[in-house]
């Protein structure tokens, strides 16, 4: 195969000082200083005097002139061709002592911005897990959709939609707005048209055009206690200190009568009523009930985060909150868990009268999803695809999930270690005795190839428990039992001290 030369780019050396003269000399100044500051590198190639030329606007015999004095002071080499590259021998040339670049070992860093410093948290604490057991949606294998999606993608590419083109509409692809419409309608009761969807790239996204469309700077907010590290994040570091407000869970979810005590005035209502994160409860009818006569009563909305709703093992997926009162509930899903987290595409699914806000809150953030895998998508659930996939990845996540269930009741003691009761989910939730430090455990975890999540970092300061979350990633079986004795092995080890304690 042929290959295509690479054209050396013009260095960014600033403008010439036309007025002052000597402009070979001024060109030759600024290429020796661009050398030494090391934005020009030993053997880089130059552009040839023509094209340097005709960049700065300057004779061609300038250019020439400032590239023999510096080959001749051996800042540059001529080399075969006739072309023009920085001096190989300057390997030992550092920045100059007065330049911009300079740095010292007794130069006092600029300290970090206060959000600088919360945002940096933030990235160490979403670094993602390395895709071993048990690592969150990992959709290897048999859980992957595969052939179908790849087919796809050619063949809409081949047709032409989704090619870059201008800007578009920041609600997304109106094909997939449509097939969101219908997918919806039929799995999770809610009730909306495509002019009320927006695609967004995942839940995490449509959290945080919820709180910037929905809160001002005075309001507060009900976030479930524990609850997911995306709302929590978002709202620790939007706006003033103590606007969200921990509502605790119990059997039956958020306990509403609780949020009701601590703030009825609140705005919002954060929520995951169809599988609460982390524990894994459906929130009752009851409470549902109770939760959307507050927002009725007190001008509130909720927040519907519909987290792995489809993963139902027993029976049919809990029907939506949106479904029993569009005009208060702002309704958000995803494809990322159910495909693959790199799909980056959730959508929200607002009151009409909201349409508008979050469209301008999204141009703030990215003007508008990428067209092409919108249209895969599109086809994907139109074809019929996404049922299959959804149908075909309950049993992979069942069998797992059996599986891991029983090799971990069978190696921990009860008083020791016990799993959460939930019947879906692509995670479950391992309870570890009082005491036990889970975020050690997660560590040492890691050290041994098994990635596991701290339940007690969810939970707000001072009311958290020790647990983990373990996902139920398409491991082969032999992986998954190997990394769960393993993990039992580390839980044991742990709580070796504080046996022993408790019998002297």
């Amino acid at each position: 195969m042929s290959r295509t030369a690479k054209t050396p780019e013009v260095p960014s050396i600033g403008q010439l000082d036309r007025a002052a003269g000597g402009l070979g000399r001024q060109l030759a100044q600024k290429l020796r200083q661009a050398i030494k500051e090391g934005d020009l590198q030993p053997g880089e190639e130059l552009p040839s005097t023509r094209a340097l030329a005709q960049s700065l606007g300057v004779a061609r015999g300038t250019v020439l002139e400032a590239f023999e004095q510096l080959i001749a002071e051996g800042f540059l080499e001529a080399i075969r061709g006739g072309s023009t590259r920085v001096a190989s021998s300057l390997t030992e040339i550092r920045p100059a002592s007065g330049g911009a670049r300079r740095t010292t070992a007794s130069a006092k860093p600029l300290p970090l911005p206060s959000p600088a410093e919360a945002f940096a948290a933030i990235a160490r604490q979403f670094l993602p897990l390395p895709p071993v057991p048990f690592a969150v949606s990992v959709p290897a294998g048999a859980a992957a959709p595969g052939e179908v999606w790849r087919r796809l993608g050619n063949q809409i590419r081949a047709r032409g939609k989704g090619v870059p083109s201008s800007y578009s509409d920041p609600q997304g692809a109106l094909p997939l707005r449509q097939a969101i419409a219908e997918y919806v309608r039929r799995s999770r009761s809610v009730h909306c048209d495509p002019s009320q969807i927006i695609v967004t790239a995942g839940t995490q996204q449509g959290l945080y055009l919820s709180c910037l469309t929905l809160l001002d700077s005075e309001d507060f907010a009900w976030v479930e206690n524990p609850a997911y590290w995306g709302i929590t994040a978002i709202m620790e570091t939007l706006g003033p200190n103590g606007r969200m407000v921990r509502v605790p869970v119990d059997e039956e979810g958020l306990v509403v009568e609780e949020g009701l005590r601590l703030r009825p005035d609140a705005r919002v209502a954060f929520v995951t009523p169809s599988h609460q994160y982390p524990l894994g409860m459906p929130l009752s009818m009851a409470r549902r009930n109770a939760l959307l006569n507050w927002a009725r009563s007190n001008a509130a909305w909720v927040v519907e985060d519909d987290y792995d709703s489809e993963l139902r093992y027993a029976g049919h997926p809990f029907p939506s909150l949106q479904g029993l009162d569009p005009d208060h509930v702002i309704y958000l899903g995803t494809f990322s868990k159910i495909l693959f987290p790199s799909l980056r595409i959730g959508y929200a699914i607002v009151p009409q009268r909201l349409v508008e806000a979050f469209c301008g809150a999204r141009t703030l953030l990215d003007r508008h999803p990428p067209s092409a895998d919108q249209h895969v998508l599109a086809a994907f659930i139109a074809e019929g695809h996404l049922d299959r996939h959804i149908r075909r990845i309950r049993g992979v996540y069942a069998e797992c999930r059996s599986q891991l269930s029983q090799i971990l009741q069978d190696a921990l003691p009860n008083d020791l270690a016990w799993l959460q009761p939930s019947d879906q989910g692509m995670h479950l939730v391992l309870w570890l005795a009082p005491g036990m430090d889970d975020q050690a455990i997660a560590i040492q975890a890691a050290r041994t190839g098994v990635a596991v999540r701290p339940v007690s970092r969810m939970y707000a300061t001072g009311s958290g428990r020790p647990g983990l979350i373990l996902g139920l990633g398409a491991f082969p079986a032999d992986q998954i039992a190997d990394a769960a004795r393993r993990l039992a092995s580390i839980v044991t080890a742990a709580a070796a001290p504080k046996r022993r304690k408790s019998r002297s």
